[in-house]
């Protein structure tokens, strides 16, 4: 916190958590000690960019008064993330029951004879702030077999072995059985072509004998008939 002779300003910089095209506020308050009413004006190096809410207005006695920096959206960041704006608090002390419709300009000008008391603030940009990473609802321990209990009183995980157990003993057995019955399948197929082969092979050399005893010479049962 700023200590001046007027008023204490809290924060001394303006912080804001930069994000491009994305309007970005932050607070200052102003703590008015003494038994005057304090007047103030804010003023910044760069009106276009920010806007400030009150930018003037009365401190009451043992009172404070918060104020909002707005900045305007940005298209690109600065080199470096370096800001070289600067805003000016100004704080003189008004007369007794002074209000906001009482301040005017010559209340700040020294050359009007009155006490201004000046303050300068930089402008600062930080990282914004990272989402939270989620949680998971519940532990590793809590979801795993080991942990949980079923309704009979009876650990799931014992379950759970018995379950693993069971599928290791059967699923060898069903393996079995299907190598046996692709096995005796292919087997049968196997004997029905030879059984095919086999007979193709007799029909084949009967064939052949017909062919030979066709050339041979002169059937035997015409033989027979001539003579």
């Amino acid at each position: 916190m700023s200590s001046g002779e007027l008023l204490q300003i809290h924060p001394q910089e303006l912080q804001f958590p930069f994000e491009l095209r994305k309007q970005i506020s932050c607070s200052l308050q102003l703590s008015n000690k003494s038994d005057n009413y304090i007047a103030f004006k804010v003023k910044t190096t760069n009106p276009k960019k920010y806007c400030v809410r009150p930018n003037n207005g009365v401190v009451l006695p043992r009172s404070t008064c918060d104020i909002t920096v707005t900045m305007q959206g940005q298209k690109e960041a600065p080199p470096d993330m370096q800001c070289k704006d600067k805003f000016l608090l100004q704080s003189v002390v008004a007369s007794p029951g002074a209000t906001a419709k009482d301040i005017t300009p010559e209340m700040f000008n020294k050359e009007s004879g009155y006490e201004v008391d000046e303050c300068k603030l930089r402008v600062v940009y930080v990282a914004p702030p990272q989402p939270p990473s989620p949680v998971r609802e519940g532990s590793d321990e809590e979801s795993s077999p080991r942990a949980s209990v079923s309704e009979n009183g009876h650990s799931s995980a014992v379950q759970f072995q018995a379950s693993k157990a069971f599928n290791e003993r059967v699923e060898p057995k069903d393996t079995s059985f299907q190598a046996r019955t692709l096995i005796s399948k292919v087997t049968e197929e196997r004997n029905s072509v030879i059984e095919q082969n086999k007979r193709l092979q007799q029909e084949l050399d009967l064939l052949r004998r017909a062919a030979k005893q066709s050339r041979g010479g002169i059937p035997l049962m015409y033989v027979i008939i001539v003579g």
